[in-house]
């Protein structure tokens, strides 16, 4: 014990100058980024039935006879030929019905498919690259394209998550068909996402609902109150503040608070019936989650289909564009990745350490 004391001593050191280090660091190199200018993002696109050759390709190779594999790269070759004279001469019709403007004219082209990624957090940060992405595609899908959107959160604030409905919901207005992939969860604003769409997609057990609101606001005021601590709050407007941390909350702030969280709820509620008429909403608009195929009894989603599946099944008779917008981290951001990963890594092997004193650290 007397060691793992002395040890953990010295753990503490290191690791506060460590941080330390890093702290100056991270400034200097965050004065310098400021003084570059924030670069800007670019678009990495990436062909899906390319992938998709690849790997069937390499397959196979894997599976043929050294014999049979000077014939089998003749016959790839011989298919590449073919694929880039059909993908020649449908960029020119293209190019052309674009010229005319002509609807009837773009009947018999090969569809396109734009796929999108949205990775959800608490503050739906990844709606910054959504609305680059939504922009971009619909500066070229028509109406007989389609936009994929593998979506994947548990929900978060309300006005973040508002906004990216919106970025979708920009899509339905110009017409063009929207599908939504659900292959682990789409909760709360992450179904007021996935609602908009004209088709939602979901895998067996991937987690979908959760229509409610929640709050909560830890109150400190009576451990203050113990030890003669005076909170002044002080407002302009009856209900500017309804609760607060370290004041003394009355019970009129809390029906306010209450009467705004009911309100946003139902505003929640309005949103997802305007896209979605056939549900009950008074059955599911209780915060709770369904897993797949409950959800499809429910109406809150129209197939159990994962986003591989969905995909692939149109390889052979589309085109599929994987689009992401990408901004490059700055050297600040990747400092305080490697120092992240470092310090767990160095906490991990002391907790191991500590369990186990035979353990090398």
């Amino acid at each position: 014990m007397e060691f793992l004391s002395e040890y953990g001593m010295f753990l503490a050191r290191v690791v506060t100058f460590v941080v330390a280090v890093i702290v100056i660091l991270s400034a200097v190199v965050g004065l310098a980024q400021k003084a570059k200018g924030q670069e800007k993002g670019h678009f990495e696109i990436h062909h899906f039935n390319e992938k998709i050759l690849d790997m069937q390709h390499a397959l196979d190779q894997a599976l043929t006879l050294p014999g049979g594999r000077k014939g089998l790269e003749k016959s790839y070759r011989k298919e590449q030929k073919q694929r880039d004279a059909l993908a020649k001469k449908t960029a020119k019709k293209r190019h052309k019905n674009d010229s005319e403007s002509s609807i009837e004219a773009k009947g018999d082209e090969r569809k396109r498919v734009f796929v999108l990624d949205f990775h959800g957090d608490l503050r739906a940060s990844a709606v910054t690259r959504l609305r680059e992405e939504v922009t971009a595609v619909l500066s070229r899908a028509t109406s007989g394209d389609e936009i994929v959107v593998r979506l994947e959160s548990p929900g978060g604030v309300v006005h973040g998550y508002g906004l990216a409905a919106s970025q979708l919901d920009r899509i339905k207005k110009q017409q063009v068909p929207l599908t939504v992939c659900v292959d682990k969860v789409a909760a709360s604003g992450g179904y007021m996402m996935a609602c908009v769409a004209d088709k939602v997609l979901a895998a067996p057990f991937a987690v979908l609902g959760s229509i409610g609101v929640v709050a909560q606001i830890p109150n400190v005021h009576r451990l203050l109150k113990k030890h003669d601590i005076d909170v002044e709050l002080i407002t302009a407007g009856k209900y500017k503040r309804t609760l607060t941390m370290l004041g003394e909350n009355t019970d009129e702030g809390r029906e306010k608070f209450q009467s705004d969280i009911e309100d946003t709820h139902e505003l929640f509620k309005e949103f997802v019936s305007s896209h979605r008429p056939a549900l009950d909403m008074e059955a599911i608009a209780t915060g709770e989650i369904w897993f797949g195929t409950r959800a499809l009894t429910q109406n809150l989603v129209d197939e159990l289909l994962t986003s591989d599946e969905y995909l692939v099944a149109q390889v052979d008779s589309a085109d599929i564009y994987e689009i992401a917008y990408v901004k490059k981290k700055t050297l600040q951001q990747k400092v305080g990745m490697v120092a992240e990963e470092s310090m767990d890594r160095v906490l991990g092997r002391w907790l191991d350490r500590a369990k186990d004193p035979q353990l090398p650290i």
